[in-house]
């Protein structure tokens, strides 16, 4: 089921830079493979869906968005490179909010087509969310997980809304906390409703001691398309 949050549309303006790349960088960038970091597209066929690697990049460790190349590696190139240039930057200008600050590289791979490469490092502001609905200020916020962007649950997007604020959480360390962790001494990961269940609290309430003792550094959470899980921070 898909979970909308509301955001208010305040800066817009995403903050942007050209760099030179040159086609061998390209080449040992692509040699890589898709993964945590990076993730090709043939097309800019549909900007909106390109725009969950986006949102992904920047609430997780950033990455590189390269458009021009097959999934399988193949390098093709663009051959209307300022068409889809134009269509990246206002996408990402549309439908990231807050905005997303990026870098773009150009690279000439023959004498009439180019890559785009668009650099997005991790965003000071997070959880960003790829908006759906502009009346309302609808969207939902996307993590990096391997070589997908999933979408964030409540949890991780309060997560890392906590993160982007650094301040310290202090955490009561009670009854229900004490079953957490008895519960992660003797199993290796747990979720949220199978916490809620041995501890006898509703799953707000759950969620909410998970995502305290996460910003504490007690525990380390591990988004998943079918439900997060976590562990204990052994650190």
């Amino acid at each position: 089921m898909l979970i909308f949050v509301t955001v208010y549309l305040l800066e817009k303006i995403s903050i942007k830079r050209l760099i030179i790349m040159q086609l061998s960088e390209l080449k040992r960038l692509v040699a890589q493979g898709e993964g945590l970091q990076i993730e090709f597209k043939r097309k800019t066929t549909y900007p909106d869906k390109i725009m969950r690697e986006v949102v992904a990049f920047a609430n997780t460790r950033g990455g590189k968005l390269i458009i021009g190349v097959d999934d399988d590696g193949t390098i093709a190139g663009l051959k209307h490179v300022l068409e889809d240039e134009f269509v990246l930057k206002e996408a990402i200008q549309k439908y990231c909010s807050p905005a997303v600050e990026y870098e773009m590289a150009k690279v000439p791979v023959s004498s009439n087509r180019f890559v785009l490469v668009f650099t997005i490092p991790p965003s000071p502001h997070k959880p960003i969310f790829l908006i759906y609905n502009f009346k309302t200020g609808r969207g939902m916020a996307y993590v990096r997980v391997a070589d997908k962007s999933i979408q964030a649950s409540r949890e991780m997007r309060n997560i890392l809304k906590g993160m982007s604020k650094g301040a310290d959480t202090y955490l009561q360390y009670g009854e229900n906390e004490g079953k957490l962790m008895a519960y992660l001494g003797a199993n290796e990961k747990i979720d949220l409703p199978t916490y809620s269940l041995i501890a006898g609290i509703s799953p707000p309430q759950a969620s909410e001691i998970l995502v305290k003792m996460t910003l504490a550094g007690v525990l380390k959470i591990f988004p998943d398309d079918s439900g997060d899980y976590f562990v204990a921070n052994t650190l």
